[in-house]
């Protein structure tokens, strides 16, 4: 492996972890820019625009984008989170830099009305379609609960009422101001030619004009409310906590990644074995999601409704017996095992590697190879996870429900 960096004139960042013996190759087009970067009146747009994109631009129809993204054989797709939008094919080396210069044009779409008009429709069904599984409205609510007045509360897909009310214009303004090349990283991994795509990006993306596309990071610990949503026609009890965690910016990240494993992993948890295993609870997880200057810890739990309260009482013996006794060494083994087969399994291809690549240099700037993240995570000690535990307390926690009226 070798890793190289270079960053154009006007901001625009590149960085490469190069591999000649791999099979493919992967490009992303990470854009520093989600649903806390919106505001109320234009929560959704990201993730609308990011269906735009793939539109076509002035030059090219959507038809035309995919007979070419299907010429190429690319493994190609998008997401947009509450802090980024991506953009990512993986293809056959020899069909990389077609790949690279596709998304290169795809970054200037045409945004065209009647696409809008057509795609708003779209959206507002997926937001309908969301709104009956009730496993992902239950994440949503609590998250905008925890969050309150803080710009981490909005949702991705946005709301009926907003994405009703916005306008291509608001759009077009929205990707002016925060598609800058200054706020865009672009990353490759596996089998390619990193000087001949950084002529590549130079040509298609060295007269880009940087804008000022900063955000707001602000620490917040969350309301800690709890609320609870009746709902016709269900019989299970969909539960979520948000309790204060770590960020992405805090070393202590590997930590709490093992924490959440060790409480809430699918297999072999506290959850899994007081919730799971005896059948008072079909789900119980729990995973640590680090941002941009704060983060939480997300438990899901799905139960019957009788046993809702049973359910609670058990996760609050779970977490008081943590605070009590902290974690033992048994219980960091095994989720290290875990961890570590799931960053070996996952970067055996350029595509398992290009998010964590390209989300190191958005959030860190820095690399980290395979090797580093297997080192950072051996390293956790069980001292270092019962620290954890007395600095973010899992007593303190946001709730909310949705269940049987």
């Amino acid at each position: 492996m070798e890793f190289k960096k270079t960053q154009l004139k006007n901001g625009l960042t590149f960085v490469g972890e190069i591999n000649s013996s791999a099979q493919s190759a992967a490009v992303g087009f990470f854009v520093r820019s989600g649903a806390r970067d919106e505001t109320d009146r234009i929560n959704g747009v990201s993730h609308f625009l990011e269906h735009m994109v793939f539109k076509g631009t002035n030059s090219l129809s959507a038809l035309e984008v995919n007979e070419i993204f299907d010429r190429l054989g690319a493994k190609y797709n998008a997401f947009t989170s509450e802090e980024n939008t991506v953009y990512y094919a993986a293809v056959l080396p020899e069909y990389f830099s077609d790949a690279v210069d596709l998304w290169t044009r795809l970054m200037r779409p045409a945004l065209r009305e009647e696409d809008f008009d057509i795609e708003k429709n779209v959206i507002l069904e997926e937001i309908a379609m969301y709104k009956d599984l009730p496993q992902f409205e239950v994440m949503d609510q609590c998250r905008l609960l925890h969050f309150g007045e803080h710009p981490c509360a909005r949702s991705v897909l946005g709301t009926s009422e907003s994405i009703t009310a916005l306008t291509a214009w608001q759009m077009r303004e929205y990707f002016a101001r925060r598609y800058a090349p200054n706020n865009l990283v672009v990353a490759c991994c596996g089998n390619f030619d990193f000087d001949q795509t950084c002529r590549l990006l130079e040509d298609k993306c060295g007269r880009w004009e940087p804008i000022e596309a900063d955000r707001p990071i602000d620490y917040f610990r969350g309301t800690l409310q709890s609320q609870r949503q009746s709902k016709s026609g269900l019989t299970c009890e969909h539960i979520c906590l948000m309790s204060p965690s770590v960020s992405m910016q805090d070393p202590r990240r590997y930590a709490a990644s093992l924490l959440g494993m060790i409480v809430g992993g699918d297999s072999g948890s506290r959850f899994f074995w007081a919730l799971v295993d005896p059948a008072i609870a079909d789900t119980a997880v729990m995973q640590c999601e680090a941002m941009d200057g704060v983060g939480a810890m997300i438990t899901y739990l799905r139960c019957p409704s009788a046993d809702r309260e049973r359910v609670f009482e058990i996760v609050q013996d779970i977490f008081n017996q943590l605070h009590e006794k902290g974690v033992a060494q048994q219980e960091l083994t095994a989720a290290k095992n875990k961890v570590l087969s799931a960053i070996t399994i996952k970067s055996e291809q350029p595509m398992g590697r290009l998010v964590n690549l390209g989300f190191n240099w958005v959030y860190l700037k820095e690399y980290h190879s395979v090797a580093d993240d297997v080192q950072a995570v051996k390293a956790v000690t069980v001292d270092q996870i019962n620290e954890l535990i007395k600095d973010f307390s899992f007593s303190e926690f946001t709730r909310y429900c949705i269940g049987p009226e």
